[in-house]
């Protein structure tokens, strides 16, 4: 997120600039586009100026925010072959209970990963050209499930950029076939809206089944390449770990274990956090000893590998059972984009 916000702030130009990095010094940059957002609904219709912004200001700056994500954050510029080895893992994994995906990322990683395997998905709307959002799909409980559990259940908290809002029915987000186009808002998180029960947008219907999925009995619940950094969402984290001592909850850190998810890993046993250097395993802290003859993917000059998203994907993805058409086509992605990182 902090790099996104640099690409923003370095390729805005005069007063657009001067008011993002205004408004980024102590927002980041989800924040700053809800207060974006916010000014934009508040003066419409007048004259007044809020942070040096006038409403249209607002809106144009908002506009361009989200251009200057959108660009960023193209798939030909990222290397594909985690979301590869996520979506062979996937593609094998035969639960009882559909596996869910819940990221806070905007790009179209996941998809492009799902797509490029076969997998099937459902990221809660229908439709192609302009696919609508249909809560009660999303909100149907397992008992009355209507999709198959062979459908992988992808949820984008945050929104996406190929969302935006409806041009027509302006209370509702559509999904676009592509990423949001250059004049259009994407309707990623930053939005008063989310909060509104009447409107039933994407974000509330989504947080729900969230919270939903966490207090399932007995589940298992990876998380990986989550920084701890959305307190709303490690409210809901925390408490479904609390309240639901019999599921397991396993987090794969990156770098250093944040000191508000160690507090709760030591008196939440059910709570497992790894990082390169340590671990929480069973409400007790300590640093790795490295085994003799370990695997390259997972360990490294003494330290953990799996807090690296790439690094845990490879590994899900090889610690499921092969499939051999499922195998030659990966294969042959992962060969792809080889190539093109060239």
């Amino acid at each position: 997120m902090t790099g996104l916000a640099e690409h923003v702030s370095k390729n805005l130009s005069g007063d657009q600039k001067a008011a993002f990095d205004q408004l980024s010094k102590n927002r980041n940059l989800e924040q700053v586009l809800s207060r974006t957002r916010r000014i934009a609904a508040l003066l419409e219709g007048t004259n007044d100026r809020v942070d040096g912004l006038a409403s249209t200001e607002a809106q144009e700056l908002d506009l361009e925010i989200c251009r200057l994500i959108i660009d960023q954050l193209q798939v030909d510029k990222a290397d594909l072959n985690p979301v590869l080895h996520l979506a062979a893992w996937a593609a094998r994994s035969d639960y009882h209970q559909a596996l869910e995906i819940f990221t806070v990322n905007y790009d179209l990683l996941i998809e492009t990963g799902l797509e490029s395997l076969g997998v099937g998905y459902f990221d809660g709307f229908v439709g192609t050209l302009r696919a609508r959002f249909r809560g009660d799909l999303v909100e149907a409980s397992n008992d009355r499930d209507p999709l198959p559990a062979s459908f992988v259940r992808l949820w984008k908290l945050h929104g996406s950029v190929h969302w935006t809002w409806d041009t027509d029915r302006p209370r509702e987000v559509v999904r676009l076939g592509s990423a949001t186009p250059v004049g259009l808002p994407a309707a990623i998180y930053p939005s008063d809206a989310k909060y509104d029960e009447s409107r039933r947008v994407p974000f509330v219907v989504l947080q729900d089944r969230f919270r939903h999925a966490l207090h399932r009995p007995e589940s298992l619940v990876m998380i990986a390449g989550y920084s701890f950094g959305d307190q709303h969402l490690n409210e809901v984290l925390f408490e479904a770990a609390r309240r639901r001592p019999r599921s397991e909850f396993v987090a794969y850190c990156f770098d250093a274990i944040p000191d508000e998810l160690a507090e709760l890993a030591l008196t939440a046993p059910n709570f497992q956090v790894v990082s390169p250097r340590e671990a929480i395993l069973g409400g007790l802290r300590y640093d790795w000893n490295t085994p003799q003859d370990a695997p390259d993917d997972t360990w490294d000059d003494g330290a953990f590998q799996l807090g690296n998203f790439a690094q845990l994907a490879r590994f899900l993805a090889r610690s499921s059972p092969p499939h051999d058409e499922l195998e030659t086509r990966l294969g042959e992605l992962l060969t792809a984009a080889a190539k093109s990182n060239v």
